[in-house]
């Protein structure tokens, strides 16, 4: 019998090329807040938490006040996804493939549960994973481990039997503190050097293979 083996993919950065739609809604919610926002200003707060970046902006906001400026915000972005869908370039083809190899497939990311259900429809390709972990089911953040552990969980997959596909440092730390092994995608946004720590750093997803993954699990 086969043992089972898994592949848990971060999101953004990862299933859809989020990065300009990000920064386009951060730049409309500043606009509404009577605010300038640029494109340097929003590349050092990537990584950060919505509500980190909002109370940042105001000290003067009240908890409500920044919980519904982070709702317009992903609204906003969720707008401009539906409109024009950024797929990141060879993501149904290793989808397909990876199940066709006997993988089983999670997604772990700490956005929004509408945010990543919004992907999933977008690919035309949900019913290929058979578990998801979003913000709403993890208290910690990357780089702990929860959101993986729990992905692993879910699947039913010991976690030395898990790869994840990551594009930022902390979700390789958090891979790595799981006890998984992790691929790299540098994309929009991200650097080879800021990966430099996963097992495989990649440009594209399609130079990901099945056999790739295998020889990472040994």
């Amino acid at each position: 019998m086969s043992i089972a083996k898994a592949v848990i993919f971060d999101v953004d950065g990862v299933l859809v090329d989020s990065y300009r739609a990000h920064f386009l809604s951060w730049q409309r919610l500043a606009g509404e807040l009577g605010r300038v926002l640029d494109e340097e200003e929003f590349a050092v707060s990537f990584g950060r938490t919505s509500r980190e970046i909002i109370a940042a902006w105001d000290q003067r906001f009240s908890a409500e006040e920044v919980r519904r400026f982070d709702d317009r915000k992903e609204a906003i972005y969720r707008e401009i996804v539906r409109a024009d869908f950024p797929a990141m370039n060879g993501v149904e083809s290793l989808l397909e493939s990876l199940h066709a190899a006997g993988f089983r497939l999670a997604v772990g990311s700490s956005g929004p549960p509408a945010n990543v259900q919004l992907v999933l429809e977008q690919l035309e390709r949900e019913s290929l994973f058979a578990a998801r972990v979003t913000g709403d089911d993890v208290t910690h953040g990357k780089p702990d481990p929860q959101v993986f552990l729990m992905a692993a969980e879910r699947l039913d997959v010991p976690p030395p039997r898990c790869v994840v596909v990551e594009d930022a440092a902390p979700g390789v730390a958090a891979a790595h503190a799981a006890g998984m092994k992790c691929i790299g995608l540098a994309s929009t946004g991200r650097t080879r050097h800021e990966l430099a720590r996963a097992e495989l750093v990649v440009d594209r997803l399609d130079e990901i293979a099945p056999a790739n993954v295998d020889e990472l699990l040994g």
